[in-house]
């Protein structure tokens, strides 16, 4: 089963559109022209990266090399999520001590096979679903310093250390940071079926291979977002990250 490019496939998606802007308009949602605008852009980029992945995923060193480019990108949007201003590139760190905890192994171990494909989207899932963990973490640790910070100057004037002092008020974000990963993983065949297993199984068509990929990419993302919100929440107790200075 796929979705095959063409004129049908071309007004089903104006339909949608179509149907989405006016019920913006009618319940007053906001301006009927996010739809159209998001539509288009995601059309523009999908297409773009479609031609560009299909010819990265031949060859493994280009799939590295789109992976680089997804992690950069993934690293900037979470210091702009976060409002750290140039402090927010350190959360390309913890991006990439989640990813390296899972990755390599995953794919060293031989479970999967080492190819473009494999590389690109298993990367692609993990990358997504860290830098995710990391912009919420940061981004509530630091909004946590500064609404709570009479606690902190209180655990100064106690004696604590910046460290300490810090992470008394942001250990309880990084909890609420993996909450969608953990969820996730609860809820899925139950509530949700994911891109992983939707995409395995329409290619395949064996629902317990389509399984075993949901299951190795559902328990890696815990491990990558666990290790990138373990090392955001240091970064932040460190004031290694830290809220972008007005100019």
């Amino acid at each position: 089963m796929a979705v095959t490019p063409g004129l049908g496939l071309a007004l089903l998606c104006l339909a949608l559109v179509a149907a989405a802007t006016l019920v913006y308009r009618l319940a007053h949602l906001g301006s009927p022209a996010v739809v159209p605008a998001a539509a288009g852009r995601a059309v523009l980029q999908l297409s773009l990266i479609a031609l560009i992945l299909a010819a990265a995923l031949r060859h493994v060193w280009s799939a590295v090399l789109v992976l680089l480019v997804m992690f950069g990108a993934a690293a900037v949007t979470s210091a702009r999520r976060a409002e750290a201003g140039r402090s927010g590139t350190w959360l390309g760190l913890a991006i990439a001590a989640g990813i390296t905890a899972v990755l390599p192994a995953t794919l060293l171990s031989g479970v999967v096979p080492i190819h473009g494909v494999t590389l690109v989207s298993i990367g692609g899932i993990l990358l997504g679903g860290t830098m995710t963990a990391t912009s919420l973490a940061a981004r509530r640790g630091l909004d946590a310093l500064t609404q709570r910070r009479g606690e902190v100057e209180a655990a100064l004037s106690l004696g604590f250390p910046d460290r300490a002092a810090h992470l008394l008020v942001i250990e309880d974000t990084a909890v609420d940071a993996l909450i969608p990963g953990v969820d996730q993983a609860r809820t899925v065949g139950l509530v949700t079926l994911p891109g992983a297993f939707i995409g395995v199984l329409l290619t395949s068509g064996s629902a317990v291979q389509a399984g075993a990929v949901q299951i190795l990419v559902l328990i890696g993302l815990m491990l990558s977002q666990a290790g990138a919100v373990a090392v955001t929440v240091e970064l932040v107790a460190r004031r290694r990250v830290h809220r972008a200075r007005p100019h």
